[in-house]
């Protein structure tokens, strides 16, 4: 009976680390391909049969990004907009978060509905509404139109996850300032905020994911090339005659490597954050 049980262990471990293998050659295939690509000459791409592996391995691709100051600034846009979304959303999320989580008032059941049917609205409904106002509103080609627009969708998923986690923690820690003579902010920023650092690190990560790979209102607008984001710009080496694919697959990977490093970095306290809400306590 015994060997029974541990054969059917076996089994079931075998097939799901054969199911988690077959994941991740799924997955990582395609940032294979993408990373061997931009280390081929253009040509070389569409050598048939394709190959994974170069013959010639040449950094032409990320030579010709590194010296183009345009290409440089596609990075630079991608990294300032999506701080300062990112800054500017967490502070938000916060205080929004710790008066759904912390206070009982009017219309709170109705305002929490109004955040989460956010979530329900395709984006793309939204250009045509979005580009009125921002040329009504005089910021069209503006780094404040991508900030504010961006913000509309970072905002109620950050919101609810904060919200979630905030959940978690005890009142009683508000309550212990209280009697001590603090404020209600002190102890949003003093106690509440330290003891949250999963919950930010998560909603933080979210949001620069998010605002970094947005394409489409990025496109809609912006008109400038000085404003252009990384989506954007691989986008342009789409030629008219030819195709850079060289040098999309290379602004691709460096695209894709800052987001990798900050999800390594911050993975605990990622998956802390996501899954610290999912459960009522």
């Amino acid at each position: 009976m015994r060997q029974r049980r541990a054969w059917k262990f076996d089994s079931t471990t075998l097939f799901v680390y054969l199911g988690l293998a077959a994941g991740l050659v799924f997955a990582g295939f395609p940032i294979l391909w993408m990373f061997f690509s931009s280390l081929k000459s253009n040509t070389e791409i569409f050598s048939l049969p394709p190959r994974i592996l170069p013959d010639v391995f040449t950094l032409t691709a990320y030579e010709a990004i590194f010296s183009d100051p345009v290409k440089i600034r596609f990075f630079i846009n991608s990294y300032f907009v999506a701080g300062v979304v990112t800054f500017l959303t967490l502070i938000v999320a916060t205080l929004a978060a710790y008066a759904f989580s912390r206070y009982e008032f009017r219309l709170k059941k109705v305002a929490n509905l109004l955040v989460i049917s956010t979530q329900t609205v395709p984006p793309i409904t939204l250009i045509i509404p979005y580009f009125g106002m921002v040329v009504a509103f005089g910021i069209f080609d503006t780094y404040l139109a991508l900030i504010l627009t961006y913000m509309v969708f970072t905002l109620p998923y950050a919101i609810l996850l904060m919200t979630g986690y905030l959940n978690t923690l005890p009142k009683e820690l508000d309550e212990a300032v209280l009697v001590d003579g603090g404020s209600s902010w002190t102890a949003l920023w003093r106690v509440i905020v330290p003891v949250s650092i999963p919950g930010i690190v998560a909603t933080s990560v979210y949001t620069f994911l998010l605002s970094w790979n947005e394409f489409l209102f990025a496109l809609t607008l912006t008109k400038s090339t000085d404003l252009r984001t990384v989506p954007i710009g691989i986008q342009l080496l789409m030629g008219q005659h030819a195709f850079e694919w060289n040098e999309m697959m290379a602004m691709s990977v460096l695209g894709s490597l800052p987001l990798l490093l900050l999800y390594l970095i911050a993975q605990r306290y990622f998956l802390a954050g996501m899954t610290a809400g999912s459960v009522k306590v």
